[in-house]
């Protein structure tokens, strides 16, 4: 009888012990899953792991627990591969100043330091204008390069002849004068192609210098032309006489910033109602002045030894 009460406390007792391990066991995960939730504000949700990264960042006081996307590996989740703060920001676009700092053999400001000027003239061909600037050029001697758009050397292909047949250098200028910064890279293509063309039918050869229309250019442009041998020529004097300046104030401006290598802007074109008679006015004087300080004129392929023809 004793045996059979002492084999029944054994029974209970190991019953008694199987259910408090039972319930001890399962009350652990209750317990983590208690505190976890205490962590987090009651009007706050679990963040993931870039939101917490952003909200340390911003200081806020935020008990954060990293939560694994389905779709992200757990060590993306984990070294912020997905946050967007890790990302670089998109580069801007260069300014023309680093464009030209960066790639100082594609585009051209001036010269070597010697004392020669390089006369350029913008917009040609234009029967109002370009005919007296070859009159001046002739008269005292000097060699110059005209840009040239397209649009209009396809209307006075002759202006074009007499500038090439007199020995002056010439460049390409676009075909319709056009901002080149605002256009993609194939609408430039098509700018610098078409008026290639158009010179080549009327000079027998195509340009490698380019200038672009108000000295604008992105990097992309310039590294096409770059990879298809052209040459882009700014300048380092600006005379101003599109503004339709008196001679006296075109001539100040340039000589009063004309040194060794200057690269010269003036215009041989321009728009409807443009008046160049300062600047066509002012060209003799400037010759002269120049040349009594000891300065040579030379085209630009000459002063940058590059070939005129592609």
């Amino acid at each position: 009888m004793f045996h059979v009460r002492f084999a029944k406390r054994i029974s209970l007792g190991l019953i008694c012990m199987l259910i408090s391990c039972v319930l001890g066991c399962s009350a652990v995960p209750g317990t983590i899953r208690t505190e976890t939730a205490a962590a987090v504000p009651e009007n706050q949700t679990v963040k993931s792991h870039t939101d917490c990264r952003a909200a340390m960042t911003a200081g806020e006081p935020l008990s954060c627990t990293a939560v694994k996307d389905k779709k992200t590996p757990a060590r993306h989740a984990l070294n912020g591969d997905n946050d967007p703060a890790s990302k670089p920001a998109a580069a801007s676009p260069l300014s023309l100043g680093q464009l030209i700092r960066k790639y100082p053999d594609v585009i051209k400001t001036n010269g070597p330091r010697i004392k020669k000027i390089a006369l350029t003239f913008d917009d040609v061909p234009d029967p109002r204008f370009t005919s007296q600037i070859l009159d001046v050029l002739r008269k005292y001697r000097v060699k110059a390069t005209f840009f040239i758009v397209g649009n209009r050397a396809a209307k006075h292909p002759y202006l074009v002849k007499r500038i090439v047949r007199e020995g002056h250098s010439i460049g390409n200028h676009s075909y319709n004068h056009p901002q080149f910064s605002k256009l993609s890279v194939r609408q430039f293509r098509s700018q610098i192609i078409r008026t290639e063309n158009i010179i080549n039918k009327i000079a027998r050869f195509k340009p490698r210098l380019i200038r672009p229309p108000y000295g604008e250019i992105n990097e992309q442009q310039l590294k096409w032309s770059e990879s298809h041998g052209y040459k882009l020529v700014n300048w380092s004097v600006d005379s101003l006489d599109w503004k339709g300046l008196p001679k006296e104030k075109v001539k100040r401006n340039v000589l009063a910033h004309a040194g060794r290598g200057s690269i010269i802007l003036q215009h041989g074109g321009g728009g409807v109602g443009s008046n160049l008679k300062g600047s066509i006015e002012a060209l003799p004087e400037i010759i002269e002045a120049l040349r009594r300080k000891g300065y040579t004129f030379v085209t630009v392929p000459e002063m940058l030894k590059v070939p005129e023809k592609k």
